[in-house]
């Protein structure tokens, strides 16, 4: 096993995720910040967080793939949210709830940092999402 994910105890308990990722390995992927955009630019799910976060999690796992690598190989995933409020944590996780599946999340998260921002690059972009991975 390539990533190994643990939570040790005195950690915050029930989220989402893994709070510690030891990776093994030579091979580093780092995917850039993945936005709301169809191959050929065009915004998508306008004002839709939960929309957009699927959108962004789909994006990145394109990503991923190119690379030889897939959500088990992600140490760290962070997000970028526009206008962050304590509230959008329903539609947010919902966003990922709606393609872990589809695109092999795991369960816990792999370690993940929500970071709320005044504004991303266009108005209409509510999230942006990082990953890197680690490979043999």
């Amino acid at each position: 096993m390539t990533v190994q994910r643990l939570s040790p105890g005195g950690m915050m308990p029930a989220v989402p995720y893994a709070h510690v990722a030891v990776a093994t390995g030579t091979r580093q992927v780092h995917v850039a910040g993945q936005v709301a955009r169809t191959a050929d630019g065009q915004p998508v799910a306008t004002g839709d967080l939960a929309g957009q976060v699927a959108h962004v999690v789909r994006a990145t796992a394109r990503g991923l793939t190119a690379a030889g690598a897939r959500y088990d190989d992600v140490v760290r995933l962070t997000f970028y949210v526009a206008g962050w409020e304590p509230e959008h944590i329903g539609p947010f996780m919902a966003g990922i709830e709606a393609v872990a599946e589809e695109v092999g999340l795991p369960s816990p998260l792999p370690p993940a940092s929500v970071i709320g921002v005044a504004a991303l690059f266009e108005a209409d972009v509510l999230v942006e999402l990082e990953a890197t991975a680690v490979l043999d």
